[in-house]
């Protein structure tokens, strides 16, 4: 209970100020704020944390179970449109079913999974996020978009997937793997840690700004049975699915985790650059993030005994 509890006042906390800032400062902060954990932030917090992340074990189960939980948030979302809102067109749906796909497994599923179970399975948080969420969001997830939009971008799957791939976490994944290897005295892997918590502290402050910003919080009722899917059934069935593998204790509440973020930011980037439904993208974020408080125990009852 102290280790929800504290979990709580650091995620309320940081972002409450960042609610508060986004308010009172000008848009190009929380702009320049997201410019600076893109390039270096969340890099630099990878690389750090990374070193004491475990490796070992099949950890390329990770992305595997995050494509299952992809393709299950859509199937699921595709069968609720068919059975519910047939009428929706077809930007409302594409809105809908990306938010039913995608967590915010970075700026949101990071800190929490470090404040949670530590660095142990931070591997698998991260394995999940890159070759699960980016790949997925903005590789197939363009592709998906384009096909729902009543603009169609002309692109190719290999611009989209190189698009995903010229991200810096990219190549600080890449420097991660080889300087774990390198002996640090223990003052300067303190002083890291103490930079790597900052840099999340940061990123909590930015995800306040950035729900400070928006505006549309009117479809709850159209949302709500998307953010169902997402934060409620698929973690469900993947978090009963690991323990009948046998993947149990932290790794199995990690993992968990991931799959029940809130819906990402991504959302609404792709919303605004294909012309889906942006309000349905918007509102999917906004409750979907204040959702997870509700949800965390949940998760923590069921999966965290370990």
């Amino acid at each position: 209970m102290s280790l929800l509890l504290g979990l709580y006042l650091k995620l309320v906390s940081g972002v409450l100020v960042g609610w508060i800032l986004g308010k009172i400062l000008p848009p190009k902060v929380p702009k320049a704020i997201g410019v600076f954990l893109f390039w270096i932030g969340v890099p630099l917090s990878m690389i750090i944390f990374l070193r004491g992340a475990d490796l070992s074990g099949g950890i390329w189960l990770s992305p595997l179970l995050a494509w299952l939980a992809i393709i299950s948030g859509a199937i699921l979302a595709r069968g609720w449109i068919y059975f519910q809102t047939p009428d929706w067109n077809l930007g409302t749906q594409g809105s809908f079913i990306f938010a039913s796909m995608f967590g915010n497994t970075g700026y949101l599923g990071y800190p929490i999974i470090l404040a949670l179970t530590g660095e142990k399975y931070f591997a698998w948080a991260i394995f999940y996020d890159l070759f699960g969420t980016t790949l997925g969001a903005y590789g197939l997830g363009g592709i998906f978009a384009n096909f729902f939009s009543e603009h169609r971008v002309k692109t190719t799957f290999k611009d989209l997937l190189l698009s995903a791939i010229a991200k810096p976490i990219w190549w600080a994944f890449a420097f991660s793997l080889w300087f774990r290897q390198i002996a640090l005295s223990p003052p300067v892997e303190m002083t890291l840690v103490r930079v790597g918590w900052c840099i999340i502290g940061l990123s909590l402050i930015l995800i306040g700004m950035r729900l400070s910003q928006l505006k549309a919080w009117q479809k709850w009722r159209s949302v709500s049975a998307g953010l169902i899917v997402k934060m409620l059934c698929v973690p469900l069935l993947f978090g009963f699915i690991l323990g009948l593998w046998g993947v149990s204790d932290s790794l199995q509440l990690v993992l968990v985790l991931q799959v029940a973020m809130p819906p990402a930011f991504a959302t609404l980037v792709v919303a605004e650059t294909y012309d889906l439904d942006r309000e349905i993208a918007v509102s999917s974020i906004a409750i979907g993030s204040l959702s997870l408080l509700v949800t965390l125990p949940l998760w923590i009852l069921l999966f965290g005994n370990g």
